[in-house]
């Protein structure tokens, strides 16, 4: 569904990613785990089009994406949930939600997205009219990732989703990680700090180390991979 191709990305004079190939196959939960600093948000930010590649290309069901803008890839429906949220702090819950709409064309059919987020994220629906600013942080990343459904993405990207929130609530939003992915069969590509929780959730994953691809593999050879245990996963 998505792969990258020797794909190198500079800021500046300084090279962020230097050929990164990966592939993410319909239907699965991929993840991206590496110190901080290793390339993981810029390999997010470069797919959904706020950086472009010098090198290489960008596949997305077959089409070729890398340095088309990035609300043209939203368009795809290819989904990017940023690292912090990023959510419109001074909207409510509802109104940041239907801007994540705001490409549908058939935006009369919003209900039954609203519906199924207020059902998965039961306090967004308690909390509907409240100034999204004012919520807790796991709040606003539940926020972030309903936002992101309203688009009706068929691949979504996370970019640490355990960032900043409360150890009790990180568990819940893993299991609606898992839940978005199969009971609605969307595609899910994840960086996550939390090496643990993202090669427990996944099906394959990928260690950066700056900027490069050094490992991949099915998640629970990586869990037992001594140089994973000993780096990434406190063993």
């Amino acid at each position: 569904m998505l792969e990258l191709r020797n794909v190198t990305v500079n800021y500046g004079s300084i090279v962020a990613l230097q050929d990164v190939s990966l592939k993410v196959e319909k239907g699965a939960i991929v993840t991206l785990i590496g110190a901080n600093g290793a390339g993981k948000s810029t390999t997010l930010r470069t797919i959904s089009g706020l950086l472009k590649p010098v090198q290489g290309s960008i596949l997305y069901e077959g089409k070729e994406i890398g340095g088309l803008p990035a609300h043209q890839i939203v368009a795809l429906r290819l989904s990017h949930v940023p690292e912090g949220r990023m959510i419109f702090a001074n909207l409510s819950v509802r109104e940041n939600l239907l801007m994540g709409a705001y490409l549908r064309k058939d935006r009369t059919k919003l209900q039954h997205e609203f519906d199924y987020i207020f059902a998965m994220f039961p306090r967004l629906q308690e909390r509907s009219r409240q100034i999204a600013g004012t919520l807790s942080g796991g709040e606003q990343q539940m926020l972030a990732i309903g936002r992101a459904l309203m688009s009706k993405p068929r691949c979504l990207m996370l970019d640490e989703p355990s960032l900043g929130i409360a150890p009790i609530l990180v568990k819940t939003i893993f299991e609606k990680i898992r839940e978005i992915n199969q009971s609605l069969g969307i595609t899910v590509l994840l960086v996550e700090q939390n090496a643990n929780l993202a090669l427990e959730v996944s099906n394959y994953g990928y260690v950066l180390e700056t900027g490069r691809i050094i490992l991949h593999d099915r998640s629970e050879a990586l869990r037992a991979n001594e140089k994973v245990k000993s780096a990434y996963l406190g063993g």
